[in-house]
């Protein structure tokens, strides 16, 4: 084939050229792609997409009475939100992401890149700007972005703060941060707080390594602490595990109580489990017009 060698050694060239982190996302993005359609929602359209039957609370003026007329049912018209969103994208890249209990799990912050950088895919596939929060780029969209995103994650050493500085962002956007939220609890509110004044909308997504919730160890354990907590010296762990769980327990109720005050959507995900499901959950999540009270049922159809 003319050119055959020296187009497969280009492509080849161009491809190592990818972050490993880049090919793995796109991996993960393209498997959730499968299970979701584009970026069709319900929302603030002029684009008709669908006829759904009459829900009690739906207003009447939506009601379609010729299509309504045509069988027992009683029909709702609903079109398609067209307003592409801004969403900024954050990561934990403290110390304590760096921890993973064994070999078969990876560690928190290699996953918490994935998700960040595979739901990035899903947003340039369906026409939505997004970008790093406090990376001082603009919101973009395309796969220029996507590539100038996976350079930035996967080039930045974990060195950072475990919360989000704030920063003025315009209203309406979305904020999707994941981490895994072991600071203290007002510290978390103050942070969540301050951009949900701005009218943002949020999602938080707890990334933890299943020992840190179990705790599953045995006998003597030296704890170091990877924030400059200092170190601890347990002699039975298992005498403290209960009563560990608890307040591991209370801390995880408090962040899903601090985010759903303000409206915002709360979810964990072990290191142990697929990417998948999660990532399935942020993307659904972001596909909720912000203007809408209808739920993700309403969205999916069922």
């Amino acid at each position: 084939m003319r050119g055959g060698p020296d187009l497969h050694f280009q492509a080849e060239e161009l491809a190592s050229s990818l972050p490993p982190l880049m090919v793995a996302a796109e991996r993960v993005a393209s498997t959730v792609s499968q299970g979701v359609h584009g970026r069709r929602r319900v929302g603030s359209g002029e684009t008709f997409w669908q006829f759904r039957r009459y829900q009690p609370g739906d207003p009447t003026q939506l009601i379609d009475w010729r299509q309504s007329a045509k069988s027992q049912p009683v029909y709702v018209r609903e079109n398609e939100w067209e307003a592409a969103q801004s969403v900024w994208l954050w990561r934990d890249n403290s110390p304590s992401m760096l921890y993973g209990s064994s070999r078969e799990v990876p560690m928190k912050s290699v996953r918490a890149n994935l998700l960040v950088l595979a739901l990035a895919s899903l947003l340039a596939r369906g026409g939505e700007r997004f970008t790093i929060l406090g990376s001082g780029i603009s919101p973009g969209t395309g796969r220029g972005m996507l590539h100038r995103l996976a350079m930035m994650v996967d080039d930045e050493q974990t060195a950072g703060a475990n919360l989000p500085a704030f920063e003025p962002l315009p209203r309406y956007g979305r904020i999707v941060l994941v981490g895994d939220f072991l600071s203290p609890l007002d510290v978390v509110k103050e942070t969540v707080d301050a951009f949900a004044t701005q009218g943002l909308r949020g999602h938080m997504l707890q990334v933890l390594d299943p020992a840190e919730e179990a705790l599953p160890f045995a006998g003597r354990v030296h704890f170091e602490g990877m924030e400059s907590e200092g170190d601890v010296i347990i002699g039975r762990v298992e005498s403290a595990r209960e009563e560990y769980k608890v307040h591991f327990t209370r801390h995880r109720d408090a962040l899903e109580s601090i985010a759903r005050r303000v409206g915002w959507t709360f979810a964990i995900h072990h290191t142990d489990h697929p990417p998948e499901s999660p990532l399935l959950a942020l993307y659904l999540a972001l596909s909720v017009d912000p203007t809408s009270r209808g739920s993700l049922a309403r969205v999916l159809g069922r």
